[in-house]
Order: C-alpha cells, then structure tokens, then sequence
C-alpha cells in the first residue's frame, strides 16, 4: 500500500521519538529503510510541487494583450483624418511632379543653366509639393499605424502653418501701401528680363491676356525693356508685347506677334483702338475688389480644414492613448 499511496503513518505528540539531529548530535548515517522512505516523500512532494504548478498554470495561462477596439466614432476619426491626408498627398505629388517636369523641360539642370536655378519659379513649385506629399504622409501613416509620434509631429507642424497663415493675412491686411510698391517693383522686373527669360514672360503674359492691362501703371511702362526701349535698334523698339493688343489675332485664327509695334509713340486716343491703355497693376487691384468675398471664404475654408485637421488628430490620440491604457 505504501508503494501505491506513500503517505507517512500519522504519529501522536506523545509516542514521537526524537529522531532529529541537532547541531550537538553527531552525524549519525542513516539505515536503509529510513532512507527508502525519504526518497518516497521527496519523490511525492516533487510531484505534488510539479501537479501544483501545473495546475496553476491552466488555471492562470500566459496572458494575451488584447487588440482593442474602437467605437464607431473612434474609426471615423482614424480613416477620415487618413482619407484626407491621401488626397492632398495626391495633390502634392501632382505639384511635384510638375515643378519636375517645368525643370526638365526648360533643361534647367543643364550646366550652363544650373548656376541660375535658384531663381527658377519651377523650384517654388518642387519644393511646396515635396513638402506638402511629406506632411500629408505623416498625417496618413500615422493615422493608420496609431503612432501618437507621428500625429503629434503633424499637428505641430499644422498649428505652424494656421499661424503662419493668420500672420500674413494681418500682414498683409496692415501694409496695403507697401505691398503695392512691392508688387509695382516686381511687375518692372519681370517686364525688364522678359525676352530673356521664359518664366517671366509666360507669367507676364498671363497677367496682361487675363486682367486685359499692358505694363505695371501704363503702356509706356515697357520702356525699361531693352528691347522695347526706344533707343533700340531692334523691330521692336518703342513697341509693346503682342498679349498687350485689343486683337492679337489676325483674322481671328493667326496671332500677330507685331501688332503691339511702335505703340509707345501713339497717343492715348488712337492707342486705345490697338492696344490696353491700363496698367496691370489697377488691373490687380480691381479683380482683388470685385473677389474679395471670395478670395475671404477660401482663405477661411483653407484655414478651417487645417484647424478641423488639427482637432480630429488630437481626438485620435486622445482615443489612440484611452484605449491603450484600458485595454
């Protein structure tokens, strides 16, 4: 029985003998039953110890961090602010590929043009849309990924931009005058380096075609172009641009690069018939009057989707860190 169930024979206080060695009892061996019995009980306190923790482990099984789970407010925030942050990525790739191919196509990277490409409005372009394609990225991988790191850098970056934005506008607002004379001086420039430089003739061009207007205050305005100074020796000297002209279009289907010819010598009165007597500047000044509700309903708009940015990415991470903390 014993070999079957070792359990050892219960003693009373009264019949135990004290067997037990002290530190002044000599190391006495012991006999071969009492050692047989010993190797019985460890044998079973070994497997009671082994049951015990085996036991507990099925009651207590490793635990499992849990995959938490968001409401449906919680998943609306996550792929709303993702969805959005997709899109203007999209646009900011489109605006960098554009400044690209304004680069390539005018072979600014070539080796007699690279020293000027500092200067080259294409590189304005390349550098908003790799920009902007950064930014966005974040926004959206951090979103999908539920990296806190990630948002905070968005939303930082995001109340820098509102700020930057709200200061120009009071800026702006505040300097009317100067920025007048700025924008006078700038039109002169472009007017001046406009046979020699692509950029600022398309951009010239547009301006005139689209305000109808011809130089910075009047027509007269073109003589700070060498080619179109009077003093030149040129076929266009004391001319204007053609996208000055009433009619470019010559029979409405060839363009007449020299209607604008010699129009610096006409009066005013028999100019008016050929060419645009306003300068662009009044031109600018008007069409700012007659869209300003406009222009002020998309700056707010602009201005509003990146606060709306803003407050779904702290509510996301608000949620992001309530979950992880709960879960």
């Amino acid at each position: 029985m014993r070999k079957y169930f070792p359990v050892k024979k219960f003693q009373w206080s009264w019949s135990r003998r004290d067997n037990g060695q002290t530190e002044s009892s000599p190391l006495i061996p012991k006999s071969g039953a009492a050692k047989a019995e010993d190797e019985e009980l460890g044998h079973v306190d070994s497997e009671f110890e082994a049951g015990s923790s085996s036991d507990q482990d099925h009651i207590n099984p490793t635990r499992i961090q849990p995959h938490y789970s968001y409401s449906w407010m919680g998943y609306f925030l996550k792929y709303f602010l993702c969805l959005c942050n997709l899109v203007f990525t999209v646009l900011g790739l489109v605006v960098l590929g554009l400044g690209i191919w304004g680069l390539v196509t005018k072979e600014s990277f070539a080796q007699e043009k690279i020293g000027s490409i500092g200067t080259d409005p294409m590189l304005i372009l390349l550098t908003l849309g790799f920009l902007l394609t950064l930014l966005c990225l974040t926004g959206c991988v951090g979103a999908l990924r539920e990296n806190c790191c990630l948002l905070k850098l968005f939303s930082a970056i995001v109340l820098v931009l509102i700020t930057v934005q709200v200061l120009f506008a009071i800026v702006a607002y505040s300097m009317q005058d100067q920025i007048e004379g700025y924008l006078r001086s700038g039109m002169l420039a472009a007017m001046a380096g406009y046979q020699d430089d692509l950029d600022l003739r398309f951009i010239t061009d547009e301006i005139q075609l689209g305000l109808q207007c011809c130089g910075a205050d009047t027509y007269r305005d073109w003589e700070v172009n060498i080619y179109y100074n009077c003093s030149a020796p040129g076929v266009l000297a004391c001319g204007v641009p053609a996208t000055c002209c009433v009619d470019p279009l010559e029979n409405g289907t060839v363009w007449n690069s020299q209607c604008g010819v010699g129009a610096q010598l006409m009066d005013e009165f028999t100019a008016q018939s050929v060419i645009f007597l306003g300068g662009c500047l009044g031109g600018i000044s008007r069409w700012i009057e007659q869209h300003e509700g406009m222009i002020g309903t998309v700056g707010v708009i602009v201005v509003g989707v990146q606060i709306l940015a803003v407050f779904i990415t702290t509510r996301l991470m608000e949620s992001i860190h309530w979950h992880k903390v709960h879960a």
